[in-house]
């Protein structure tokens, strides 16, 4: 049967008009055919704002909690557990500022190192979806919103933040030649405590440094645990990291560390004659610092950046002590 026999027949004159055939449907077409300007103009505005947020880290919040909670410590023990509300508004804009300009820095030192290591080759700058002028832009901007933050505090704390600006913009260079940037990023993250005291109470007393003590360690804890996920990387490109000069010492390491974090905040909470309450957080702190050395205790990368994560539980612990110790006084 040829194809001819397949076409249908034209109808006769006098048989009834046949049924006009359905349109297609024109979904097709109209996917193809460009968007709007108006439409463009929003995907592309909202693909940049995406891009600039994950420069600044905001969809990893863990970073923001870790460096507020000894900022929090520090604003409630200098005010006897009643912290003016102003303080803490500009504290907690001030860390979130600070978090995201640090994290902008370290990107932008680091953007021809982070496309050759497994955790960071994704990021804007790595990826190159965000230029480093765009990058060092937004980063300028962060500091301006914080120093305005600041000037609203009195000139000891200024002082201090000025300091602490120097430390946050220095902290990528430490990673070239020192062997422990781990304590040095202890030092940035924990610089907020002394300028806790001093807009708190104008100064800083003893127990404010022996704070930023505690403050440094903890952070060595947590940021080896995080450098041991990067470790195989770091090696290969020769960046220095405390979980490569440690070794196979580094659980034991890690563990001397916790033991000082834990023995800095009972001298704390000694010299403020803290009971029951603060105790029970640092023994629930002191429990989550024994699960994450079983979480480690294979120094498999998830597991390590589990552990990581985990200290974000015991900056609440030792928080949650304190507001137990004051709310019972």
């Amino acid at each position: 049967m040829d194809a001819s026999a397949e076409r249908p027949r034209p109808p006769l004159a006098s048989a009834t008009p046949a049924t006009p055939a359905p349109r297609q449907p024109v979904t097709a077409s109209l996917e193809l055919a460009p968007a709007p300007p108006r439409r463009r103009l929003g995907v592309w505005l909202e693909r940049r704002l995406r891009n600039l947020a994950l420069l600044m880290r905001l969809d990893r919040p863990i970073g923001i909690w870790l460096l507020l909670w000894p900022t929090l410590w520090a604003l409630w023990i200098a005010a006897a557990g009643h912290p003016q509300r102003r303080l803490l508004a500009i504290f907690l804009a001030g860390t979130v500022l600070m978090r995201s300009a640090g994290c902008i820095i370290n990107d932008v030192t680091d953007r021809n190192i982070d496309p050759h290591v497994k955790r960071t080759r994704t990021r804007p700058l790595a990826f190159r979806v965000v230029s480093p002028n765009e990058a060092l832009t937004l980063f300028v901007l962060l500091l301006l919103g914080a120093l305005a933050l600041v000037l609203q505090l009195n000139l000891l704390t200024v002082e201090l933040a000025l300091v602490g600006a120097l430390l946050t913009l220095s902290y990528p260079l430490m990673k070239r030649f020192f062997p422990l940037p781990q304590l040095y990023l202890g030092l940035c993250f924990g610089w907020a405590v002394p300028m806790a005291f001093a807009a708190t109470l104008g100064s800083v007393p003893r127990l404010g440094w022996l704070m930023l003590v505690a403050a440094v360690l903890w952070a060595g804890v947590y940021d080896t645990m995080y450098a041991m996920v990067d470790r195989d990387d770091d090696l290969r490109i020769g960046v220095k990291s405390s979980a490569i000069l440690f070794g196979d010492l580094d659980r034991l390491l890690i563990a001397v560390m916790q033991l000082m974090v834990l023995y800095t905040l009972l001298l704390v909470g000694r010299d403020l004659h803290f009971g029951a309450g603060y105790r029970a957080g640092l023994i629930a702190g002191a429990c989550l610092f024994l699960w994450q050395q079983w979480l480690i205790r294979g120094r498999e990368r998830d597991a390590c950046l589990h552990a990581f994560e985990n200290n974000n539980y015991f900056g609440l612990a030792v928080f949650a002590g304190l507001l137990l110790e004051y709310t019972s006084r």
